[in-house]
Parts: structure tokens; C-alpha cells; sequence
């Protein structure tokens, strides 16, 4: 009998919490409506909103500081690619720009377009967090650890770090992946930190010790939904789909990186220094992405 009650306490917790969930999940118009592709495709963006920034900024409106596809093909590993924010790409009704520039115009729904022109993907599910979004996810996990093997003191970041691995807070872990002039990779550089932040707020997020833990699992789980917003029509279920996904796309057996790039400091009047892409591989690169076509566990792209 008393195992019994409490296995009717415990389905109706969750039956409340993911009541709770759905009803505080933000939207946003986001999808463009093309014919879907095969596999599964989701956008992750990082939008640089300054509002609730502790730290003085002089830098006004939003932009995307983070871009990743994250890919699920319908057979051969997963892939999390991450974008440059200053890629130089066609944007759809405009003359080609840095990537981060569709956002600033159009929002969400003109960024999912130019990564659909870019990449050939139809995207199925857009997943956006503000810029304090991060940092409160952190502090509600309670920190997390990341590691970086270089001394920094960057001003603009405010990020202050000693060569090693540092279990970090929230503004700490916002510094670590903003952090780009101080590194000698630059924004390919801080991609590679902000996969890394990803896969561990993840991890911890998806842990047994956060998910069995109501007293820990309301609060990240409330941090989660005040920082982001989804495509229209997502509820719970497709989050925990997408959440698999963003697991296996940390996994050691998941495709990583950046589109193949031909130059980093490729200077367009009007657009200032911006990324360019590898024109002669670039097709090629999504291609493969598409269909799985990499093998497991591939750090792909970078400088050519």
C-alpha cells in the first residue's frame, strides 16, 4: 500500500512538473516553413543582449554571439558545427554580410533562413538563449568546471583566468565564452570554449544527480525556460527530443567543429573584417554533414 501511494506522489509530481514546464515555455516565430530535410536540424543561438549584464558595455542592440547546427542524421553520427558569428554569407533580401547581421535585421526568422541557404538543412526546432541566460543556468547547477590551458586577463570579456581547470560561476563561465581578443584563435577560439561550455551545462543538466533532484531540477529548470525561447509549436516532449540529440551531439563519438574557412581576416568595405568560408569546400562540407558521411568522433573544418 505505501508503495503504491508513492508511486502515485511521484506521477503526480511530474505529472505537475511538466504541466509547470509547458506553460512556461517562450516562444518565438522562428521556422521558415521550407520543405523539410532528411534527419533531424536544430539552431542554437546565443543572442548578445546586455540587458541585467553586470558589467559596463558599450556595445547596443542584439546580435547572435553563438551559432551551432546541431544535425542528427538519419544514419551516421551526430554533428554540432558551430558558425563564426562574422561568417561572410548570403542573406536572403540583402546583400551578402556577416551572419550575425541577418539577426540584427530580421530576427530569428532571417537567421533560420540564411543558415537554411547556407547549409542546405531545413531547420526543425530554433533554440535561443539571452546572454544572461548562460550564466543563470550555471549558478543554478551550482557551477560548473571548464578548463582552458592559457593565462588570459581580457578586458573586454572581463574574463580573468589561470591556466588550468576551474570550476567557475555564472558570470565567470559568461566571461569564458565570450572571451575572443585575448585568444590567439580568436573567434574560432572562443567557438571552441562555447561548445565546450555547452556540453558541460548539458551534461550536468542531464545528470542523474540534477534530474532525480526536485530541489535542484526546479530551479535549472526554471533558469532554462526564463533564458529561452523556441520556435512556435514546441512543447515538453520536443524539448527532451532535442535535449537527446544536444547529448549525443557532446557525446566522444559526435562530429565537431566549424565549416572548412579560408580566411579569418577577410576585410569587405561596408562589413569591415569578417570570416570567410572555404567557397571550394563549403558545399561539400554540408554535404557530408547532411548525410552523416564523417566519421565518428571528427573535429572538422577550421583553417584550411
Amino acid at each position: 500500500m505505501i508503495a503504491w501511494v508513492i508511486i502515485g506522489a511521484l506521477v503526480l509530481y511530474w505529472v505537475a512538473f511538466l504541466f509547470w514546464a509547458q506553460s512556461n515555455i517562450n516562444s518565438v516565430e522562428a521556422l521558415s516553413g521550407a520543405a523539410s530535410t532528411p534527419g533531424e536540424t536544430y539552431l542554437i543561438v546565443g543572442s548578445d543582449s546586455r540587458e541585467g549584464w553586470d558589467h559596463p558595455d558599450s556595445t547596443e542592440g542584439e546580435r547572435t554571439d553563438t551559432i551551432m547546427v546541431l544535425h542528427k542524421p538519419e544514419s551516421g553520427p551526430v554533428a554540432l558545427i558551430s558558425i563564426p558569428r562574422d561568417s561572410y554569407v548570403d542573406i536572403p533580401g540583402h546583400d551578402k554580410n556577416k551572419i550575425n547581421a541577418s539577426f540584427a535585421w530580421g530576427g530569428p526568422q532571417l537567421l533560420v533562413e540564411t543558415v537554411e541557404e547556407l547549409t542546405g538543412l531545413t531547420v526543425d526546432g530554433y533554440f535561443e538563449i539571452g546572454f544572461t541566460g548562460v550564466g543563470e543556468i550555471v549558478d543554478a547547477l551550482g557551477g560548473v568546471e571548464l578548463c582552458y590551458d592559457q593565462d588570459v586577463s581580457d578586458k573586454n570579456s572581463k574574463m580573468e583566468w589561470e591556466a588550468g581547470c576551474h570550476v567557475v560561476d555564472g558570470d565567470e563561465a559568461l566571461a569564458f565564452s565570450r572571451m575572443r581578443y585575448a585568444d590567439p584563435l580568436g573567434d574560432i577560439g572562443r567557438t571552441q570554449r562555447q561548445q565546450q561550455l555547452v556540453a558541460v551545462v548539458a551534461q550536468d543538466i542531464l545528470s542523474p544527480a540534477t534530474i532525480l533532484n526536485p530541489t535542484k531540477l526546479i530551479p535549472v529548470t526554471a533558469a532554462g525556460l526564463d533564458a529561452f525561447r523556441v520556435s512556435e509549436g514546441t512543447g515538453v516532449l520536443d524539448l527532451g527530443k532535442f535535449a537527446l540529440a544536444l547529448r549525443s551531439g557532446m557525446g566522444g563519438n559526435a562530429v565537431t567543429g566549424t565549416p572548412p574557412i579560408k580566411d579569418l581576416g577577410y576585410n569587405v568595405a561596408g562589413a569591415g573584417s569578417t570570416v570567410l568560408l572555404d567557397p571550394d569546400q563549403i558545399d561539400e562540407f554540408w554535404d557530408k554533414i547532411a548525410n552523416g558521411e564523417y566519421e565518428p568522433g571528427t573535429e572538422v573544418g577550421g583553417i584550411g
